[in-house]
This record gives structure tokens, C-alpha cells and sequence, in this order.
């Protein structure tokens, strides 16, 4: 496993990710930074000294030697690279301005976000496994997935004054992680809309459609140039249509399961959305999700004898 590059982070452009990788492209190891932990780092290289960074977790540590520096990991891994080579590119990363990006969610890379507002700090820098653990007792349990798949009402109308915890937003992005897709190259992105003025705008590109200003938006686009198949471009097409749809439903049942409701929005004018969260990717739906007004329950459907169509 090889040092690869220094890259911002998805929500904050203060801290960084810095990227290894392996011999495949799927082979990689992501450690993602804080600001305060980055600038401690760089305070260490920039002064051409010797010393220890201690990330968010209590567990892991950055340990900076003259020749090497050594990542040594909660789950008792460690990644190594030379100290010469960290910190020119380090230093060469904290020259430049760095933009805020997007939200992508890849295999090994999900963190949930540096701040988590009204809710205990060890909720922090947790892994995939850890954020989809559940902690909180008073949410389905993730376990009685057929009751939470019977609960699961979509919502147009969202209680505006509660906020929604954001352990329980890093826990549904995390979900979308988990939805299969084609050849495992996940062809989507997602994009977790905060901006006020931004899910204002949203409502006109969705039809006029007022709930689209939810307490939590999140715009699934497609990706088709991420899955490397030997199919015709209409094809990769398809594929990251069904990749970006299955991960946004993965993301509504687990907003289910946390005692949320959601909506998908499906009647969007493509054009508008590119331009408003200013993507060349092309969206396949949003998703707003909250505490509903009033919880209630799901509407009747047709028997499964009309829907199951068995062939012996």
C-alpha cells in the first residue's frame, strides 16, 4: 500500500484526507483529518521536527520520525510513508485554497462529519460499522428490518423546528454505502444539501413542490463514467441509474429505522438541479427526510396474489 495523494475533505474544506493505495483500484485506505488535527501535523512537518498527533478517536495516532511517519490505526493497522514526501505534499496542500466538496461516498472512505451539534462527541470519527451501529434505544432496532420496511410512510409534510440529530444524517449517508451496484463501482454520488438558499431553490426545480425544503435534502446523481465495464455507454448508463436509485432507498429505510420520514422526489427538471448544486453529474432523484408532523401509518396495498406472478 502506497501514499497516493492529499485530497479536502467531503463536508469541511479545513481538514484532509490523505489516500493510500493498493495494486487495484477498489485497494485503497482512506484516513480523513480534522482541522485541528491537520494543522497539528502541519506544525510538526513545517518545523522539521519529531513528535505525535493524536486523532479524534483516543485510538489512533500519527507518530512523525525523521525518516518515516507511521499512521497507527485504531484497528491495530498502521500505514507508513515517507516523512520527506508527507510533507512536501502537505505543505503543498495547505498553499492552495481549497473548495468544499460534495459528499461521495466510496468503499473504506465514509466519516461521519466533524461536528455533530447537541449530541455526545464520542459520537465522532466512527467507522462505517460503527456509524451504522445502533446506539440509541429508542429507534427501531436495526434487527426488525421487516417492521421497519412496514413503518416506512413517505412524508410531505416535515416538522420544520426539530432538527435532526446528525449522527442519525451520518448514519442514512452511511447506509447508501451499503447498496449493491453494479460491479461494485458505485456510478453515484451524493449530494447533502445544508445551504438554505440552495433547497429553496430546489422547490422550483422539483415541480414547485414545497417539501422539497426539508430539514434534510440529499440529490442521488448518476456517475456512469465510475463504472469501468466493457458495455455500451447506454448500458453504464442504466447501470448507474440503478446504482444511484438503490442507494437512495437504502437511505430511506434507514431514515425509517431512526424514527424519520422521507420523501422521494422523482418529478425534478434535471437542468435545474445540474446548475443549482453546480455538478456535471446528471440526478436521478432527491430525497427529503425529517421528523413528520404526525406519524402515520402506511396506506393499503394490492394483495400479493396480484402482485407475485410465480412461473413454474
Amino acid at each position: 500500500m502506497d501514499f497516493f495523494q492529499v485530497e479536502p475533505a467531503y463536508i469541511s474544506k479545513e481538514g484532509c484526507r490523505l489516500i493510500w493505495k493498493g495494486n487495484d483500484e477498489d485497494d485503497q485506505d482512506v484516513i480523513v483529518l480534522s482541522k485541528e488535527e491537520l494543522e497539528s501535523l502541519v506544525e510538526l512537518l513545517s518545523k522539521e521536527s519529531t513528535g505525535k498527533v493524536e486523532l479524534e478517536d483516543e485510538f489512533s495516532t500519527i507518530w512523525v520520525n525523521t525518516d518515516t511517519t507511521q499512521f497507527r490505526l485504531k484497528e491495530h493497522k498502521m500505514l507508513e510513508v515517507k516523512t520527506q514526501l508527507l510533507r512536501k505534499e502537505i505543505l503543498e496542500y495547505k498553499k492552495i485554497p481549497q473548495e468544499q466538496k460534495p459528499i461521495k461516498i466510496y468503499p473504506k472512505e465514509y466519516f461521519p462529519s466533524i461536528t455533530i451539534e447537541d449530541e455526545d462527541r464520542t459520537e465522532n470519527n466512527k467507522t462505517l460499522d460503527s456509524i451504522l451501529g445502533n446506539k440509541d434505544k429508542t429507534v427501531t432496532p436495526e434487527s426488525d428490518f421487516f417492521r421497519v420496511i412496514a413503518i416506512r410512510r413517505s412524508t410531505r409534510n416535515f416538522d420544520t423546528t426539530r432538527l435532526v440529530e446528525q449522527w442519525k444524517i451520518d448514519k442514512i449517508l452511511a447506509a447508501a454505502d451499503t447498496a449493491p451496484t453494479a460491479g461494485n463501482f458505485q456510478g453515484f454520488e451524493v449530494f447533502y444539501v445544508r445551504n438554505k438558499e440552495v433547497k429553496k431553490r430546489l422547490v422550483e426545480a422539483a415541480n414547485n413542490q414545497p417539501y422539497v425544503n426539508a430539514p434534510v435534502v440529499l440529490v442521488f446523481c448518476k456517475d456512469p463514467s465510475r463504472v469501468k465495464m466493457n458495455f455500451r455507454p447506454e448500458i453504464l448508463a442504466k447501470f448507474s441509474l440503478q446504482d444511484a436509485t438503490l442507494a437512495a432507498a437504502y437511505s430511506q429505510i434507514a431514515a425509517s429505522a431512526l424514527g424519520l420520514s422521507s420523501i422521494w422526489i422523482g418529478m425534478i427538471d434535471e437542468e435545474k438541479v445540474r446548475r443549482i448544486i453546480d455538478t456535471n453529474l446528471i440526478p436521478s432523484s432527491i430525497l427529503c427526510i425529517g421528523y413528520p408532523h404526525r406519524n402515520r401509518p402506511p396506506k393499503s396495498r394490492r394483495k400479493l396474489k396480484d402482485l407475485i406472478h410465480v412461473i413454474e
